[in-house]
């Protein structure tokens, strides 16, 4: 009798634990890549490989085709997002920005005309934190958050992609984001640009796209920073001289999933 007294409180718990763990491991993991130089794309090796495969994401596209994807994250607006924007109209190039909360709250006009372009907007969480710590209900609630108020500035019911905060995850995260239809997108190309006291110049900008550039790269690129808006026209410029064509990630996706149908 005692035991059964008991049961609620053990029901509780096991409530209780199943909103802060999940059957995958929690151990953390910082994105991080061999980059690639003179056209040999970035590696994460077998161990990260290997996750990304079991989880349905991606860091990098097709080796043998020089199709490259270009993603900004959009953590604030530093007062570059707008030009960033009028260089891709320009030149005919799709992007990918992942947003969060504070952006959606302070740039509703760019995150509007994200949308309108054309462009695809993707959760990068509503608070930015980093959801190895948070329970799994804090992880839904927060990229709940940020495609509520998505939808409701721009039409758009559906988000389809995550940049994790910090480049931070584990199965854990990785496990909760595909069951509320999310898939995670690293990158194969990045540099410190996010830096905003820091900045160096638009030819470092230039210099650090064209020396890491691969078939198949994905660029993380940071609209804070007034390097990059400064470069972007002459990067995409020289980059499709060379034979590189942008593509969407929902061009990708549909690649990955057509050469591996059993990937979801």
């Amino acid at each position: 009798m005692k035991n059964l007294a008991l049961l609620p409180l053990v029901m509780c718990f096991f409530m209780l634990l199943s909103n802060t763990v999940s059957a995958e491991s929690n151990s953390p993991y910082g994105w991080g890549f061999s980059k690639g130089k003179n056209g040999t794309p970035a590696e994460a090796g077998q161990m990260l490989d290997e996750m990304i495969m079991k989880y349905g994401a991606v860091y990098k596209g097709d080796p043998t085709k020089k199709d490259i994807y270009l993603t900004f994250d959009n953590g604030y607006e530093n007062g570059y997002t707008a030009r960033v924007l009028d260089v891709l109209k320009k030149q005919h190039v799709p992007a990918a920005f992942f947003i969060t909360g504070h952006y959606l709250n302070t740039a509703p006009e760019l995150v509007k005309r994200m949308a309108a372009e054309g462009h695809i907007i993707g959760n990068h969480s509503w608070h930015h934190p980093d959801m190895t710590r948070i329970t799994t209900q804090k992880i839904r609630q927060e990229l709940e958050m940020v495609r509520e108020q998505t939808e409701d500035l721009t039409g758009q019911k559906t988000m389809n992609y995550l940049r994790p905060p910090r480049g931070v995850f584990s199965e854990r995260t990785m496990a909760v984001a595909k069951e509320e239809g999310y898939l995670h997108i690293f990158w194969s190309l990045a540099f410190k640009d996010w830096q905003v006291d820091q900045q160096k110049g638009a030819q470092y900008s230039y210099n650090e796209v064209m020396k890491q550039i691969h078939p198949g790269a994905i660029l993380l690129l940071h609209t804070v920073s007034k390097d990059n808006a400064e470069a972007l026209d002459r990067v995409i410029t020289d980059l499709k001289k060379q034979g590189y064509k942008f593509k969407s990630l929902d061009d990708l996706m549909i690649g990955q999933q057509m050469a591996d149908p059993m990937l979801y």
